[in-house]
């Protein structure tokens, strides 16, 4: 189905309006995940949320399915408040989540289980639900004799056997290799198109720009730190959809440059609220390693791309995802090695002398930058360097960090400042002692 104007006079299934989320810190102070989200569902729709890791997608699902309680504002299931698991609300994981000692059949049937559904009826729905969704045959088969893509399967059918009016999907073809999940998609859309779920809606995160212009009628793109609503951008391609087609390919295009869109800043943001990469210590650090800031650098510099490409056409080559791409585009970005906006990277005099220089050079240069322009990396040199040891232990950084971030986030930010350190050879780290050091550096 494709999303049309028949569909926007349908009273929607799903009302979420003004929803904040935030957690409680270790300082006392509150960490917004969430911001001032709105989003509606209608009968009919496949709406894809897509946006960067750590802008709250999943956190909006588990509001969405009643697993967790909204900060402020409210998710509304046919007019009505949702306080709890809801009825009529059903969800499929990233991870297939199965239980290993039950059978495909038991496993499907535990859903119809908890809603007290006689045992002749219980049988017959999940029958009916493993033969949808193509596994008949496989009813006395464990999860251990099942390949990925066909737990998976067992996944949705148990979903699905409930007969839900929205499905959630939290990114259900991630775990999957590239054919399995294209398989998997195929088949989904087909049953969808046909009428043959039972299903009103589909509420999809993805992380896979293609994956969501495939499936999706309405995409909403997500802002990071704290999650918003971006953008909105409808697809109006009818199905069936083909990577080939150029209205599919416009409206990649189209994705990419919302989300490398330049953000606009917080009005009344206070000292913490660091926005743009690389303006304090306080900003959370994707982990990408150097192999992969050298990989993209020298391949943007090469032809046919001489220091300038579109970023959709480096994911197609490269079979990368948005969690693979922008964190390495963006870590490049903050060291001045390139530039990105409008869905193009483009290098800097700095990072085409990186692309063309030997090791040593290389290491010098990023070294370099490191320093300049990765405040988190001077601030641990600097205190190396002032105290007599020339040793400081991780724990010293990171509760500065718990001041601005969560504490996963903290690890994260501290394990890339660790692996672009050592790179650069700027600060050593022995992780036996938890410490950072100025033993191998010169």
């Amino acid at each position: 189905m494709n999303a049309a104007a028949p569909l926007l006079n349908l009273a929607p299934l799903l009302d979420v309006q003004h929803l904040c989320k935030s957690f409680r810190k270790p300082d006392g102070d509150q960490l917004v995940v969430l911001e001032n989200v709105n989003l509606t569902l209608r009968p009919g729709e496949i709406v894809g949320l897509l946006g960067r890791s750590g802008s709250g997608k999943s956190t909006l699902l588990r509001q969405i399915a009643g697993l967790d309680q909204p900060s402020a504002g409210v998710v509304n299931y046919l007019g009505r408040a949702v306080t709890g698991p809801a009825h009529g609300i059903a969800m499929v994981f990233q991870s297939f989540a199965l239980f290993p000692w039950l059978t495909v059949l038991e496993n499907v049937q535990l859903g119809l289980e908890a809603q007290g559904v006689p045992a002749p009826e219980m049988r017959k729905r999940s029958l009916q639900a493993i033969d949808l969704i193509g596994l008949d045959g496989f009813e006395s088969a464990y999860p251990r004799e099942l390949s990925g893509g066909m737990r998976q399967r067992v996944g949705f059918a148990r979903a699905l056997v409930v007969h839900p009016s929205i499905l959630l999907m939290d990114e259900p073809f991630s775990a999957l290799d590239i054919l399995t999940a294209e398989t998997l998609r195929s088949d989904f859309l087909d049953l969808w198109g046909e009428g043959q779920l039972p299903i009103k809606a589909v509420l999809l995160v993805t992380h896979n720009i293609e994956e969501a212009v495939q499936m999706c009628d309405r995409l909403l793109i997500f802002s990071s730190n704290p999650g918003r609503v971006a953008s909105e951008i409808p697809i109006d391609v009818p199905h069936p959809r083909h990577a080939e087609d150029p209205r599919f390919r416009a409206l990649i295009e189209r994705v990419y440059v919302e989300m490398t869109s330049r953000p606009r800043s917080a009005a009344g943001g206070g000292a913490r609220n660091e926005r743009f990469a690389g303006t304090g210590i306080g900003t959370t650090l994707q982990h990408v390693s150097s192999n992969v800031l050298q990989g993209l650098l020298e391949a943007v510099s090469e032809p046919p791309y001489d220091g300038k490409a579109d970023l959709p056409v480096i994911a197609e080559e490269g079979r990368l995802e948005v969690d693979d791409l922008f964190p390495a585009a963006e870590a490049l970005q903050m060291l001045r090695f390139a530039e990105v906006e409008g869905g193009d990277i483009r290098l800097t005099e700095a990072g085409l002398q990186f692309a063309r220089g030997d090791t040593d050079e290389r290491k010098k240069l990023f070294a370099r930058h490191l320093i300049t322009y990765v405040p988190l990396a001077a601030h641990i040199r600097r205190v190396l360097d002032e105290r007599a040891s020339h040793t400081a232990p991780k724990s010293r950084f990171f509760d500065e960090l718990e001041d601005y971030m969560a504490e996963d986030a903290a690890e994260q930010t501290l394990r890339t400042i660790i692996s672009w350190g050592r790179y650069a050879e700027v600060f050593a780290y022995d992780d036996s002692r938890q410490a950072f050091s100025l033993e191998n550096p010169a």
